[in-house]
Order: C-alpha cells, then structure tokens, then sequence
C-alpha cells in the first residue's frame, strides 16, 4: 500500500497528459489525477501501517538490548568477587540502547521505503518506455552499488571518530579532575602536550570520516541527477520519440519518487545506519568496568612531571612571607582575606583553623599559587610567587587538597610522578610504611599494579597523594584537609610523617591533633588573624576555646594527650 504512490504516479501523469488534455478530453485527465490523489490516500494509510510493524520488530530489539546490557553489567560487577564500579553502564543503558532502537527503526523504514520505491518506479517506467527505464536503472544501481561497497571503510571510519570522541572527552575529564593539582604542581606543560595529541588524533579522525562520506554526495549526483539528465537526452535525440506525456511521467517518477527515496536511502545508511552498526558493536562488545572510568590509561600516557621539579635529592625547608594579602573572588562584594601578614621560617609547622568558610582553603590555594592575591604579595625565599613560572614553583612547593587527584596509572607512577626521576623501592617503601598503603600495594599487586580510582575509597586517594608529596622534593608542603577523609589514628601518622619530613609545613587543620602539634597556630576570624602557640591560643582566643571544645565534643578517637590525661585522673581516683 505504501508503495502505490511510486508505481502510480508517472502512469497517472502520462495518461492524464496523453489520453486528456492534449487529446481535448480535460475530464480524463481530471481523472486521472483524482486517481493519483486517491492513491496517494492509499499510501498514506499503508505508511501508517509500515510504522506500526516497524514498532514491533524495535521494540522487542530494545528489550532484549536492555536485558543483555543488565546481565553483562552485573556479571562484571561481580568478577573477583567483588563489586566495581561501570559508570559507563549507564550511558550504555540508557542513551546507548535508545539510540538503537530509533536508529533501527529509521533504518528498517528508510531502507523499506527505498526497495518499494525503486521497483515501483522501475515497472511504472518500463510500462511507459523500456529504453527510459534502463535509463533510470543503470545510473542509480551504480551510485547506490558503489555507495554500499564503500560503507565498510565508512564504518571503520566512524568507528575510529568515536574512540577518538571517547578519547578526548575521557582525557578532559582526567585534566579537570585534577586541574588543581595539575596547576599546583606546574604540570601545565605535559598535560596541555598529552591533551593536543588526543586533540589531533580527534581531528585526524574526524577529516578521514569527512573524505568518506564525500561519496554520499557522489552516490547521491549518480543516482538522483543523472537518470533526470539521460531521459532528457534520450527524448529530444533518441530514436523512438517520446510522446510528452510519457517524458513527463518518468520524469514525475524520477522527481517525486526515485530521487527522494535514494537520498533518504544513501543518507540515512549513511548517518542514522552507521551510527546503529558502531552503537550496536559498542553495546555487544562492551567490556567490563576498566580501571579509571572510559579507559586504561597506560604508564606513557600518565602526566609526567616537569624535569625542572627537582631542587636536590632532599628537601630542606623555606622561607614564606605574605605580605598584606587579600584576595576577593571575581564577582565577590567582599574580601575573603583582607590584609593577611605571615612570616614563616624555614622548615616551621603552622596549623591554620577558623570556621567554615572564613578563608583557610582560598589561603591555601594562595600558598600553592593557583590563586594570585588581589593585592599584596606571596613571597617564597624573598621571590614572588606569581612571578615564578609552573615548573618552578613545582619546584618549591607541594599542594595536598581535599579531594585527592589520583590518576589511571601504577601505583608507582602515582606515588613517583612528582620526583625527578625514578623512585627506588627502599624510598617507596618507607612512604608506603609511614602512610599505611601496605594493603593497597598487596591488593594492586605490588607498586606496578595498575590503579584503579573508582574503586579506592576517600582515603586511600588522600594517602596516596600524601605519600607523592612526601616523596617530592618539594621545600614547602600545604596541606588543605588533605587526611579529612582518614580516621584519626591514620591521619596522626600521615602528619607525623609530614612533620618529620624536612621543610616547610602548612596544614589546614580540622582536629584538635593537628592544632596541638603544629609549632604555631593561625587563628583565621574574619579580621586581623591571631598567630601564636597551642598554649597561647587557648588564653587570648575565644574562637580557638570554642574550635578546641567543638573538636573535643565530636572526635572519635581522643588525642593522645587528652587519652594520657584521662588516665592519670582515673589512676588518681
């Protein structure tokens, strides 16, 4: 029924031409034109019929990619006995499969509709003229033939531009994920190299995809205007003239019908149908979860640091300054910090506390230099921090956020890729030792093992980056709640090791253990800071009384100051 239209309308039209107007019989042509119209009627009922059988050969496809995805999912998840993480599960659940499933459907219509078509055009011309409906066959079974033949490198191609795709996004992921540190360490350099050459991958991809497709547009020229241009021909210069009506029938096949179909046929093959082959591979043969979200990273591809990090082969500690620094955030009515002055000596320990929100990340982010103060000056050894460039600044300091950047790599690479050089064992296993990742050696199977970040917890990433500062020869350490994801006995060793380890230290302190242990305390309140000793602190700041009592209250596991006093008072009972 769908394909009434295509077979009717040129013999409709030629009749119409042939046997009413030109033959002074308006009235049949008339006819024959409200039988075109019925026909087309016709076609439109069948085509809403074509759609309903298409719905029910997808949608089972559907269901049935649903059910696979769930199943593989889930049996990867469970290898090894435990369950690991597949964030790309999701996209394959839900856009992937819907993307098939419309994909299939156009397809099965597009390619339906063109086989209707062509064999309804190629009886409808062979009844008005044989010679004409050679004409129309031969040009489009070539353009169509050779456009078929080509879609295997096409889809190679299109295969390539979305790995290439998956790869760009993935390695913008990894940069912004660890934006931070990468700024903090001055790897700004090897991270912005190993994005261009992902970039350029991308768009070596994506020009040999375009040079393919160019055959669409030849395919499309063969097969829609070159049969219109020979029928031309053959009726003002063939043998056998053509009676008008019969040219403007086949011309009316042509125009209405056959190059519409194969458009619709070379373009959706061409896009929505190579779009369902590499989805449809992609859903079939998706592996399991990979370490570290869309893909293994390998050890050359990991951020590699700058070979200007290196200042000797141990660190010693550094002068820093702040003089009148404040900085307001853009956009912000109001300073974060308004007028900070500090002076640290070489290789000193200052905790920094106040409240939430009153400045102690953003002094932070100051000390490592990915923030410039809005007026006054940071200054490291007498030199000014903005004016040194990343991989010197690399050089002097290490920045321990928060959230810890731990990257698809070696447990090695992770820990060493802030030294100049290779780390021998001896180094690594004494940082392994003073930050308890013993069980993550032994579960990644030693320090070549691959590392997977999805499936390490909160601290274990915060231990990891404590262990890659300490190892570094960076002269000043800042540490931004860099163990607030540790328990407490875990985080008292990090910041013993941290204490131990010659130079400068800065830490952001949320327990009471890092405030009691640090040479000097920073009281920051939203005014002039206060600077001075645990001890003194205690007596000349109200807010530091209530931080102390606050931390107290809600600590788990008592500092070991507080765990002896208790027990000389029970022993003095």
């Amino acid at each position: 029924m769908e394909s009434l239209p295509a077979l009717m309308a040129g013999q409709a039209v030629a009749f119409a031409v042939d046997r009413g107007f030109l033959a002074g019989e308006p009235l049949v042509g008339l006819w024959w034109l409200a039988l075109l119209a019925v026909v087309s009627a016709v076609g439109a009922v069948g085509a809403r019929g074509a759609l309903l059988s298409t719905a029910a050969i997808v949608e089972p496809l559907r269901d049935a990619l649903v059910t696979h995805t769930v199943e593989v999912t889930l049996r990867h998840a469970l290898t090894g006995g435990r369950v690991e993480q597949d964030r790309s599960a999701v996209a394959r659940l839900t856009r992937q499969v819907e993307l098939v499933r419309e994909a299939a459907g156009s397809l099965l219509a597009v390619v339906c509709r063109f086989a209707f078509s062509f064999v309804g055009v190629c009886i409808g011309t062979l009844t008005l003229d044989p010679t004409a409906a050679l004409l129309v066959f031969a040009p489009v079974s070539v353009g169509v033939g050779c456009y078929v033949v080509s879609l295997r490198g096409v889809v190679r191609a299109q295969m390539s531009s979305t790995l290439a795709t998956e790869s760009l996004a993935h390695e913008a992921w990894r940069i912004s994920a660890g934006l931070r540190d990468i700024t903090a360490y001055g790897l700004e350099d090897p991270a912005l190299r190993r994005f261009d050459e992902v970039a350029k991958e991308n768009a070596r991809a994506e020009i040999a995809l375009a040079r393919l497709t160019t055959l669409r547009t030849l395919a499309l020229g063969v097969g829609g205007w070159v049969p219109l241009v020979l029928v031309l021909l053959w009726a003002r210069w063939g043998t056998q003239g053509m009676s008008a009506g019969t040219v403007l029938g086949v011309l009316t096949y042509i125009a209405q019908s056959l190059r519409p179909a194969v458009q619709n046929l070379v373009q959706g093959v061409g896009t929505t149908g190579i779009r369902l082959f590499v989805t449809l591979g992609r859903l079939l043969d998706a592996p399991g979860p990979r370490p570290g979200g869309a893909r293994s990273v390998p050890a050359s591809d990991a951020l590699a640091p700058a070979s200007s990090i290196s200042v000797g082969k141990e660190s010693v500690g550094i002068e820093v300054v702040l003089e009148s620094v404040s900085f307001s955030y853009p956009g912000g009515a109001n300073d974060v910090l308004s007028g900070v002055d500090l002076r640290l000596a070489p290789g000193e320990h200052i905790a920094v506390v106040g409240p939430s929100g009153i400045g102690k990340s953003t002094l932070a982010s100051l000390l490592a230099g990915t923030h410039t103060p809005t007026h006054g000056r940071v200054l490291l050894d007498g030199v000014d921090l903005a004016s040194l460039a990343p991989g010197r600044q690399a050089a002097l300091r290490a920045y321990s956020p928060q959230e810890a950047y731990v990257f698809t790599g070696t447990l090695r690479e992770n820990l060493g890729y802030l030294t100049d050089g290779p780390v021998d064992d001896r180094r690594m296993d004494r940082a392994v030792t003073e930050f308890g990742l013993a069980d993550l050696v032994s579960l990644t199977g030693g320090y070549d093992g691959l590392v997977n970040p999805d499936a390490l917890s909160a601290g274990q990433r915060q231990m990891i980056a404590l262990a890659r500062a300490y190892l570094s020869p960076a002269r000043l350490i800042v540490l931004d709640e860099a163990t607030c994801h540790m328990d407490p006995a875990a985080e008292i060793r990090a910041e013993q090791a941290m204490r131990e380890r010659p130079g400068t230290l800065v830490v952001i302190a949320h327990r009471i253990s890092s405030a009691r242990a640090a040479e000097r305390v920073m009281v920051l309140d939203g005014g002039v800071p206060q600077i001075g000793s645990h001890d003194r602190m205690l007596a000349e700041s109200d807010l530091y009384r209530d931080l102390v009592g606050l931390w107290s209250v809600k600590s788990a596991t008592p500092c070991p100051e507080a765990l002896h006093a208790r027990r000389g008072a029970v022993g003095n009972d």
